[in-house]
């Protein structure tokens, strides 16, 4: 063999070159075939490339001094994203700095040196087949150091066989991170004691009653499940508490979590359950919690048990039930310079949603303003026509509706009420920030990716406090249109009903809330929202950022 495959330094690769030598010099290869396909083989233009792609990356992570300092500067940047977003109007140069880190080119280096600094170019080669007997089994020990940290793994009963075997692996757990126990490797022994027969709670007393290292005897499964994490995020429409559900299959495995969490799901193998991580939370381990597919499944069974009166639990005459909230996914979305996303404010009649709408635009009518809503309900003294309302007769809205030509309408004490897609369209592209007031019952038709609109819940406070402020300030009753009077404890009552309906129904959709105790320190919050709406990247529906 004449030819060398060449180190990029101008010398030898000394493997390659061991190789071919070796190669010339066996006797093992007979077949001419076989000698030519790897003399062709080693003397490549390919192989020798990879050699020395290899040979370089190779001699960068043995070489201290140019060690990479760390292996996840992609996250770096996007914690610089959201430090940055809130001073991009103030300082130009964190606007450019801002924009600069979110090009596609800058980005793709990252990431490229992330795979390098992380060894992502290691080939995965297949495991070597063991040989065994027909009548073997391979066996292998594991062992672990029990510490205050769960072990990571849940065991269940093989149905067919009756076996003990290792149902999930928590992503960050122990086990995990030993890369030594995988999903289907059937359990033979925990510390020398044979669990053939045993339950899994069996199995888990031997666990919880073991104390420093830990051997399990396992038989391996067929084949390994892959345990890489998705990078799915999503907001939670509900409560959970694992300790409180009788049918997890391992509280001490479960993440609790409130309605509004953001939680990154790292697994969605499992049908039932899928194993996830509060966002921003530095632990490694995940945990359990109801997959989509459960969750709706026992929102729909509860909604069909009966009391005793025969009547169905949460029946209410607009309850939406083709909307099952359980999970959405969500993604960052960053503000776009000169374009501001809507603010929704909605509440419970009389709880001073308007009157917070009306501050704020009274702070910056150039910055902040609000369409001129459309109604079918006659002018009243005082009124200005197209100052309050547009005032229009109840067919012309109703063809103008049919049309399509609303983006929220609604009906009240017998009058139409909505606000024309144009008129928001006119304040957003103005560069203006559109501040809307509709019915609660509007929240569907508003939330689209066309507006992304930023909704907030101007919540009231407790009955007492209510009634206290309301008192003190002299606020006149929304329920009375006649009379200029103060609120009754019927009316404070009333308001409280439909808030805590506006909150079962529909709180799910919003992205923030505001308890209007105070008027002056409410409207202080709305202020830092808005502010904060238009300056920081937050999380929204995935469906708008992509």
């Amino acid at each position: 063999m004449a030819a060398v495959i060449m180190a990029s330094d101008g010398g030898y690769d000394p493997v390659i070159s061991k190789l071919i030598t070796s190669l010339k010099e066996t006797d093992n290869l007979s077949d001419e075939q076989d000698l030519g396909f790897l003399q062709n083989l080693l003397q490549s233009k390919e192989l020798n490339a990879l050699v020395n792609v290899h040979s370089k990356v190779a001699k960068i992570n043995k070489d201290d001094r140019i060690a990479p300092l760390l292996s996840a500067s992609m996250q770096v940047l996007m914690e610089v994203l959201e430090l940055l977003a809130p001073r991009c109007h103030i300082s130009p140069l964190c606007k450019e700095i801002f924009h600069l880190l979110q090009t596609p080119h800058l980005q793709s280096v990252l990431l490229a040196h992330d795979a390098i600094a992380q060894k992502d170019f290691y080939p995965h080669l297949p495991d070597i087949p063991i040989e065994v007997d027909e009548d073997e089994e391979t066996i292998k020990i594991v062992q672990l150091v029990k510490s205050n940290e769960p072990l990571g793994a849940t065991i269940k009963t093989d149905e067919e066989t009756g076996k003990i075997i290792i149902a999930r692996i928590m992503h960050g757990g122990a086990a995990d991170r030993s890369g030594l126990i995988h999903v289907g490797d059937e359990v033979i022994e925990v510390n020398n004691i044979n669990v053939e027969g045993k339950t899994p709670s069996d199995v888990l007393s031997i666990l919880q009653n073991s104390e420093g290292t830990i051997t399990f005897k396992l038989v391996p499964s067929d084949g390994k499940l892959d345990q890489r994490e998705s990078k799915v995020r999503v907001r939670a429409y509900f409560n959970y508490e694992p300790d409180g559900d009788p049918y997890i299959p391992c509280k001490e495995a479960g993440l609790g979590f409130q309605r509004g969490d953001i939680l990154h799901i790292v697994s969605q193998d499992d049908s039932y359950w899928w194993q996830a991580r509060k966002e921003g939370e530095k632990t490694t381990r995940a945990g359990l919690i109801p997959s989509r597919a459960l969750q709706e499944r026992r929102i729909l069974h509860d909604r069909t048990q009966k009391e005793p009166n025969g009547d169905t639990k949460t029946e209410n005459d607009d309850f939406d039930r083709e909307m099952i909230a359980t999970y959405e996914e969500v993604a960052k979305l960053y503000p776009r310079p000169g374009v501001f996303r809507p603010i929704v404010l909605i509440g419970a009649p009389g709880v001073g949603k308007n009157e917070l709408k009306r501050r704020l635009v009274a702070r910056d009518p150039e910055k902040y303003k609000s369409p001129v809503p459309y109604t079918t309900r006659p002018m009243r003294p005082g009124e200005v026509a197209g100052r309050e309302y547009l005032f229009v007769t109840r067919d012309k809205m109703e063809t103008d509706i049919a049309a399509g030509k609303f983006i929220e309408h609604g009906e009240y004490k017998g009058h139409l009420y909505g606000t024309a897609s144009e008129s928001v369209k006119a304040i957003v592209n103005a560069g203006c920030v559109c501040i809307l007031g509709p019915h609660y019952q509007a929240l569907k038709s508003l939330r689209t990716v066309q507006l992304k609109p930023y909704i907030i819940h101007i919540r009231p406070p407790p009955f007492e406090e209510l009634k206290k402020t309301r008192t003190k300030a002299r606020a006149r009753s929304t329920f009375d249109e006649t009379n200029s009077r103060g609120f009754s404890d019927e009316e404070f009552n009333e308001m409280i009903r439909s808030d805590e309906r506006i909150n079962f129904l529909y709180g799910h959709f919003c992205d923030d809330e505001i308890e209007n105790c105070e008027l002056t320190e409410a409207f202080e919050k709305l202020v830092t929202l808005a502010n904060k709406c238009e300056s920081e990247p937050l999380w929204a529906p995935a469906s708008w950022v992509q």
